[in-house]
């Protein structure tokens, strides 16, 4: 029966794709008074909206008849290639370049553009965990359209083309608006162009298969000086080296025992007759810890996405040049990615992050050892290699307190991020955890997250 179901809801999720693609807006307005019209002229000894019936009915048919004989005497002989750029980003619209060959002897006059994407109607395994018993139709219908938008990867809009040469090729500009991160796999590019009636599109599908990564959306954020000073990174020498001062000449002094032979200055030996060494200064770095929250029940939900998008806006904003900021998340297995000069580059973290799933087979509390292997050790002294730590969590409790009275336990500066629909969490908000002067901890509700980072 489910099965059944199922098949049905995809049959009209079909029906009414091809009927945006076929009919134009007045055929569809036709077609909508059409249906009216029928319905109000089922009895014709009573009405005569019978004959406006029959009327739209006529045009409709002589529409369909000119669209196919004008696909059958001019077809198209058209093909198209894309040119899109790496990268996209939520919200942003993507610009991208369509070549498109025409190897008719006329010019073509009147197309649209139109893009479609592929996985855009849920699997059979999602539709079965929706109708699942004890589920009242309403909840059902409620959750059937939110898993819809959801899949909903882009906003295509149809596109006015310019005149097409005659056996040649013409760039033109095509454009989508990402509605989710993740990969945006292109399907088909149609090229549309309505009969001499305006009702009925006569269509050119064109099987185009690309794809697209999209990049989480980013919040605009204050000017932020993370707290912190510059600690010393005694097992992490590359690290210091990239923006700290681990190479940087401080004295001269005599050669002791062990020394290595790499740091003998040469031209002080043969000066004095005897050997000389350079000394350097200690491995220091400002380094800063980016940690998300990842851990839920749920497949999919909104406050995972803001938590998403919060942590690149932060790997974007928080200047890396002369500090370096270790993002740690689980998904699927645990990840550390460390930016900074002489690092991973910001671009490379974005693509993980917008490929970030939910882990939903763990809890929270196994994230702290990833933190603390992160930085050198299994002790909270580890903690002391860092200057400060930005937490974004998607709710609060016990195991959540945990990390912030360990980071509070070794002196780290910590700003924390709750992201949650819970209104009364920020009044109630146990804030007795924070030890340090310039940690705090702060409550971010979906859709007012970027009035409060403003605030910040």
């Amino acid at each position: 029966m489910n099965r059944t179901i199922y098949r049905l809801l995809r049959l009209n999720h079909g029906v009414r794709k091809w009927l945006g693609r076929q009919f134009t807006p007045n055929g569809l307005v036709l077609l909508g008074g059409l249906f009216i019209f029928g319905l109000i002229g089922l009895d014709i000894k009573r009405s005569l909206s019978y004959q406006i019936f029959m009327f739209l009915l006529a045009v409709l048919v002589v529409s369909f008849l000119l669209s196919w004989l004008l696909k059958y005497f001019r077809p198209f002989r058209l093909s198209a290639t894309r040119r899109l750029p790496r990268f996209g980003t939520v919200g942003v619209p993507l610009s991208y370049r369509v070549v498109i060959s025409s190897s008719s002897r006329q010019r073509r006059h009147g197309l649209m553009l139109t893009e479609s994407f592929s996985g855009t109607f849920p699997r059979f395994e999602s539709f079965r965990q929706i109708v699942r018993p004890k589920k009242n139709a309403a909840d059902v219908r409620k959750e059937w359209s939110r898993l819809l938008a959801r899949l909903r990867w882009a906003f295509s809009p149809a596109i006015a083309l310019p005149p097409l040469i005659a056996k040649g090729n013409t760039e033109n500009r095509g454009e989508v608006v990402p509605l989710r991160r993740g990969v945006l796999r292109f399907q088909k590019l149609t090229l549309a162009c309505p009969e001499p009636l305006g009702l009925v599109n006569r269509c050119l599908s064109l099987n185009l298969p690309q794809s697209v990564l999209i990049l989480p959306k980013r919040y605009e954020l204050p000017v932020l000086a993370l707290p912190g000073s510059r600690r010393h990174q005694a097992d992490s020498l590359a690290l210091a080296a990239s923006v700290g001062d681990s190479e940087e000449f401080r004295s001269l002094r005599e050669y002791r025992p062990g020394d290595s032979p790499r740091k003998i200055h040469w031209k002080s030996w043969a000066k004095l007759g005897r050997p000389v060494v350079r000394e350097e200064q200690a491995e220091f770095s400002v380094r800063h810890a980016l940690i998300l929250d990842t851990f839920q029940a749920e497949e999919y939900s909104d406050v995972l996405e803001e938590a998403i998008a919060i942590a690149a806006s932060f790997a974007c904003t928080v200047h890396t040049q002369e500090s370096l900021l270790d993002t740690i998340f689980v998904s699927g297995e645990a990840h550390c990615f460390t930016t900074g000069r002489g690092q991973g580059q910001t671009e490379h973290l974005l693509e993980l992050l917008a490929s970030v799933m939910p882990c939903q087979d763990k809890g929270f509390s196994s994230l702290l050892p990833v933190v603390r292997s992160s930085f050198g050790g299994a002790s909270p002294s580890c903690f002391s290699l860092l200057s400060g730590c930005i937490c974004v969590f998607l709710t609060w409790d016990s195991d959540r307190k945990a990390l912030i009275e360990q980071l509070q336990a070794a002196n780290i500066p910590t700003l924390g991020l709750i992201i949650t629909t819970e209104n009364d969490l920020a009044e109630s908000l146990d804030r007795t955890c924070l030890k340090n002067a310039q940690s705090s901890l702060h409550v971010l509700t979906p859709g007012k997250i970027q009035e409060r980072l403003l605030n910040l």
